[in-house]
């Protein structure tokens, strides 16, 4: 199995790096720092990493086809105006359950917002996966989860594979893009316990998936069929959050990391804990989606 090395791009010192998406618009990646509660737009080629404070924890940023980013913030869904740096509520899903956050979300191939939550202080299965639809209204998708995370959708948009970290599994779903529904879960590949927990997840245009490895120093391309991995990029941070694919061309994977919890000892091990890396897997991936909306 062939091993490679993300090269750091960024030393962000992030307490918890998540959710990067590409914004193909401007050529730039848009990533979150959940616990620092930013937003952050950073150009690969000035190497300038623009931050935006929304004031509480953003588990997820996309981009909105008619401008401007919607955000998954603590407890719902918003929109956010990056010009002016106003902040608009479309619906606090979870403002009745004080011991979750929004965590991780992408957009699917028709431009609706799936993000979901994961239990800070309760009882495993008191998260939730959510559908933003294209007229803003919320649908809840899949209860019963802990930490939800990664998502990904095979690239003949009949498949939706989904993380919930703490089964150590990734789910797969049927998945219909004309509605959005999903049906007939299966469990598609276990990871050991020793491979770290399965955070953030993105898809390459070979159907392969690429998947981040809380301490587990390592981002991982695998076949979602078989299970086999086919290629480990180590990562200089133990705590790898998520990745995707990025670049005028898509074949660049840019991974994001966390600080969050690392002791003193840790950080002199690995002082680019929290920085945003970039690895040319040779490989393209598939586009980043953005929301789409439609009128009421």
């Amino acid at each position: 199995m062939e091993k490679n090395r993300a090269d750091l791009i960024l030393d962000a010192k992030a307490s918890l790096g998540e959710g990067p998406c590409w914004d193909a618009k401007t050529n730039t990646l848009i990533w979150v720092d959940i616990n620092g509660h930013t937003v952050n737009v950073f150009n690969p080629m000035t190497g300038e990493d623009k931050r935006y404070d929304v004031g509480e924890y953003v588990g997820a940023a996309v981009v909105r086809e008619n401008g401007g980013l919607l955000l998954a913030l603590t407890n719902g869904f918003y929109s956010f105006d990056m010009k002016n740096e106003t902040i608009s509520r479309i619906e606090d899903t979870e403002a009745h359950i004080n011991t979750n956050r929004f965590n991780d979300g992408k957009c699917d191939p028709k431009g609706r917002f799936w993000a979901g939550t994961m239990v800070l202080d309760g009882d495993p299965g008191e998260a939730n996966l959510y559908r933003l639809d294209n007229d803003l209204t919320v649908q809840l998708m899949v209860a019963d989860v802990t930490v939800s995370n990664g998502l990904a959708w095979d690239i003949t948009k009949s498949c939706m594979y989904y993380i919930d970290t703490r089964t150590k599994a990734i789910r797969t779903y049927d998945f219909d893009n004309e509605t959005g529904n999903i049906a007939n879960a299966k469990t598609a590949v276990t990871f050991k316990p020793e491979m770290g927990s399965p955070d953030g997840m993105t898809i390459d245009e070979e159907g392969m998936l690429w998947v981040a490895f809380f301490r587990g120093w390592k981002v991982i391309r695998l076949n979602p069929e078989t299970g086999q991995t086919l290629m480990e990029v180590e990562v200089p941070a133990s705590q790898v959050t998520s990745c995707t694919f990025g670049g005028e061309n898509l074949d660049e994977l840019y991974i994001t990391t966390a600080r969050n919890g690392l002791s003193d000892a840790d950080l002199t091990k690995q002082p680019q804990a929290g920085g945003l890396f970039k690895f040319k897997p040779g490989v393209k991936g598939v586009p980043s989606y953005t929301f789409q909306d439609i009128n009421r």
